[in-house]
Formats: C-alpha cells, structure tokens, sequence
C-alpha cells in the first residue's frame, strides 16, 4: 500500500470570486483566502485550492491546457512509502519539495503530480434505509431531511490525455495504481493501489470526438462523494435557489459501469463539470477488469439523455483476457459476451 487517494486539487482560475463562491455554496468548508487564491476543505480534511493565474504556486512544466485541476496532489500512507516512491522517481524526474512536505513533479506527458504524507479524518456515511416491497428497512421513520450537501470526500478526478496507454502504464508502473475497467474509446478506470474505490481517475481518450476533448491534456471533471442521490438533489436545489444555472452536461443519473450515481454541473469558470457521486464500487485487488462497449457502460440511467446516447446501448461487456489489459479503441462491430461467466472461461 502507499497512495491512498486524492488530498489535493489544485485550480488554474482567472475568475476567483465566482469559483470561490461556487464551492463555498456547493458544500465545501472555506479555509483560507486573498486577492490571489482561496482554499476549502472537504469533510475528511481533503483540500481545493483556486489559484489565480499567474499564481507562483501553480505548477510550472505542465503542457496541460485550458482551466481546471492543474496539479492533483495524492495522498500516500507512510512517510516510508513516500520515500520509496521519491527515490524511484528521482532516477529520471525533477523533483521539488514544499514547505508542507508536498513533492512535487512533472511526468514525461507533460501532466503536474504532487505526493504528500497524510492521512484523511474519518468519514462515516450514514444514508437512510431503504423500503422496498417485501423487505423494510424504515419503519416508523422518516427519511432524513437535509439542508445542504455536505462532501464527504473528493473521490477521483478526471482529465483527457493524448495517449491513453502512455499514461496507464505511468500510472501503474511509477506510481503502483490498479487498472479497474476498460471503456473501449473513451478510456480506462484506474484506483490506487491503497484506495477500495472503483477508480480514483479516468484517463479519457483526449481523441473521443466529444464536446470538450481537443486532443490534448486538459481537466475534465472532479467527482465529490456525498451519501446519496437525497443529497446529491438537495446541494443542487441549494444552488438553484441561489441562482445558477447549469447549461448542458449529463445531469443526473447512474451509471452502469462503476454502479455509481451522479450529478453533473458544468461550471465554466472550472473548466469542466463538478460531480456530485455516491454509491460507487469498491474493489480489491481480486476484482477482474472487464472491457465495455463505450456507451454500454456509461449509464443505466439518465433523467435527460443527450443525443448520442438515444439509441439503445449494445449489450457488450466481458472480462479482460491478458491482451486486453491496455488501453482499447472503440470496436465498430462488437461481439457482445453472452455473460461475464462464459467470457471469464
């Protein structure tokens, strides 16, 4: 075990008091701020930071392009496991350490990482039962009643690369991250190696052909865990009632690959989508990559579908077989495994 999760996002902003007041009403604990950046906490002490271009601490030697994350700073578990992580990558990257412990470095794709010590506050979920027919789980009680959402964790983050492969096999040889699943033309889940999460990023097809991917490195979306789809819709009624307005993007709805429930909000002056999560798989090191026919695995529901996923999906979806561990381009003419157990023989 050594990287745990997300401690730190880092923003590339030009406009500082609307994204500012975005995540202050979005749920996140304001911690610090001036004329030049602001900082929020999520509930397990994960941190935002919006830094105004220009800024001396953003990082320097990305060839990422547009707004949004330009650094994602990962937590790891022991200072012994950081040690070891730095003396790999000091064999062939420039490495710079912060006052706060933070390594910081560019990989050979041009993308910012940084690597610190730390260790989240606990965090508890507790989500009202459910009652379906033949089995109650609420009896003689309410649903809880919420006011605000309240992140509990920054649960992955997403950016479109160049090169899919190259990035995956950075991620998992340099830095010890698991590949989960395959999304044959839009990309690969990959968690880390300490982390039960389905997937802590997405490496995206930069090359997908979807409104937003140009071909180069650039921020996507960032997912926040809240407890579920009740607080998902309250933190969005909170916004509504304060006036935004979220234009395009998926909204709400589940997906099938990951079983994860969301609510997207594109937030321009983010550079991408805000997302609220909840209900997500978690994995272990026994779990099995399967590859997905791409819009198969996308949902299982959305409360409004965009255009290109009216059709109905093509049921393809079939456990990994050693060559298919990498990174695969979309299939024109799939052959849909009739289950997962016959693929797996």
């Amino acid at each position: 075990m050594a990287i745990t999760g997300i401690r730190r996002l880092v923003f590339l902003v030009d406009d500082l008091e609307a994204t500012s007041r975005f995540f202050a009403d979005y749920g996140l604990k304001p911690q610090s701020a001036d004329a030049h950046g602001a900082r929020f906490e999520v509930l397990n002490g994960a941190q935002v930071h919006l830094l105004r271009r220009g800024h001396p601490d953003l990082p320097k030697g990305s060839v990422q392009t547009g707004i949004g994350v330009h650094e994602c700073v990962w937590s790891v578990d022991t200072p012994e496991a950081l040690a070891a992580l730095t003396a790999d990558l000091a064999r062939d990257h420039e490495l710079t350490v912060d006052a706060q412990g933070v390594v910081h470095f560019v990989t050979p794709f041009g993308q910012a990482i940084g690597l610190q010590a730390w260790q989240p506050r606990p965090v508890f979920g507790a989500p009202s039962p459910a009652n379906t027919p033949g089995h109650i789980g609420r009896l003689n009680q309410p649903r809880k009643w919420l006011a605000r959402a309240c992140p509990k964790r920054i649960h992955h983050c997403v950016w479109t690369f160049s090169d899919v492969q190259e990035a995956l096999e950075y991620y998992r040889d340099r830095l010890g991250f698991r590949l989960t699943d395959v999304q044959k033309g839009f990309g690969v889940y990959m968690r880390a190696d300490g982390a039960y999460e389905h997937h802590n990023i997405f490496i995206a097809n930069a090359h997908a052909g979807m409104p937003g991917f140009d071909g180069t490195l650039k921020f996507h979306h960032a997912n926040f865990e809240v407890e579920d789809i009740d607080e998902m819709m309250v933190g969005k009624n909170h916004l509504d009632r304060l006036g935004y307005r979220f234009e395009g993007g998926w909204g709400l709805g589940r997906h099938r690959l990951t079983s994860a429930a969301f609510l997207y909000l594109r937030v321009p002056e983010l550079g991408g989508e805000m997302e609220y999560g909840a209900d997500c798989d978690c994995v272990d090191d026994s779990w099995k990559v399967r590859v997905w026919d791409g819009a198969f695995g996308t949902l299982i529901f959305m409360h409004d579908l965009p255009q290109w996923l009216m059709a109905d999906p093509r049921w393809d979806v079939a456990y990994a077989t050693a060559e298919q561990l990498r990174y695969l381009p979309a299939d024109p003419k799939p052959v849909a495994a009739e289950n997962l157990a016959e693929a797996a023989e």
